[in-house]
This record gives C-alpha cells, sequence and structure tokens, in this order.
C-alpha cells in the first residue's frame, strides 16, 4: 500500500487520481453530486421552522444552514465514504487533497481521522476542471 491519491473537489465534483510509474497521475474516479450544482432557490426544504414567543408573539425562522451548504455538506460525507473504502482495501498510504476553499473547510470536518491521518498535503484551490499536468504541477510528491 505505497500508493498516493490525490483528491481534486469542489462542493459538487470530486476527481481522484494516482499516481503512477514516473509520477504520471491517472483519474480513477469522478465523484458528482447534481443537487449542489442547482441554485439555491430550486433545492427542496422542509421549509422554514415556526416558533412560539411569549403571548401572541410567534413567527417563522430561517434554517440554520443554506440549502447549498447542506448538499455540500453531504458531498462532503460522500467523498469520505469513498476514500475511507480506498483505505480499508489498502489502495493508498498518502492523500494530497486540492479543493475549493470553503468546501476544503468542510473536508476537514467530515473526514475520519484515519483518512486525516493520511493526508500529507491540503491546496485551497479549485482545480476540478484542470487537466492532469495542472494538478501535478500543484503537488508536492515524496
Amino acid at each position: 500500500m505505497d500508493s498516493t491519491w490525490i483528491l481534486v473537489a469542489d462542493s459538487s465534483r470530486a476527481r481522484i487520481f494516482e499516481v503512477q510509474d514516473n509520477d504520471v497521475l491517472a483519474q480513477i474516479t469522478h465523484l458528482s453530486h447534481d443537487a449542489a450544482q442547482q441554485p439555491g432557490h430550486t433545492l427542496k426544504t422542509d421549509g422554514e421552522g415556526q416558533f412560539f414567543g411569549s403571548g401572541a408573539n410567534g413567527g417563522t425562522a430561517e434554517p440554520a444552514v443554506s440549502p447549498k451548504m447542506h448538499e455540500a455538506t453531504l458531498f462532503a460525507e460522500e467523498v469520505n465514504r469513498y476514500l475511507a473504502h480506498g483505505r480499508n482495501q489498502q489502495r493508498f498510504s498518502e492523500l494530497h487533497v486540492i479543493a475549493q476553499p470553503r468546501f476544503l473547510g468542510l473536508l476537514r470536518n467530515k473526514l475520519d481521522e484515519q483518512i486525516k491521518s493520511l493526508v500529507v498535503e491540503e491546496i485551497p484551490k479549485d482545480l476540478t476542471k484542470a487537466s492532469s499536468e495542472e494538478i501535478q504541477r500543484q503537488i508536492t510528491l515524496h
């Protein structure tokens, strides 16, 4: 299990590469979360919350998390599950993470501790549409 994986992600797309011989990157999978690509107003929620104050005062409250943030969180959990499965199959021993800055923060919160221990580099950039050569220029291989 001396393989290195590179995760390149934003809130709706993730590409995972494996470093091959001569440090060439080969994409091994592409994950997508279509709901996160939708405009926020088109995402379904369960509506505003209701609250009741003292007396006749009451009202509604906006959700604490926006629908788009909720979908991005679900996608971060999906990425974690994929990486955990790869780790459990001993498919990689090092992980480089390149992610859109806001999504990188979500990933940090959702990656399990065993995966976090394999992260050797984090780069806060959105390179989901970049070529493998562009991605390779961004990472530091050991």
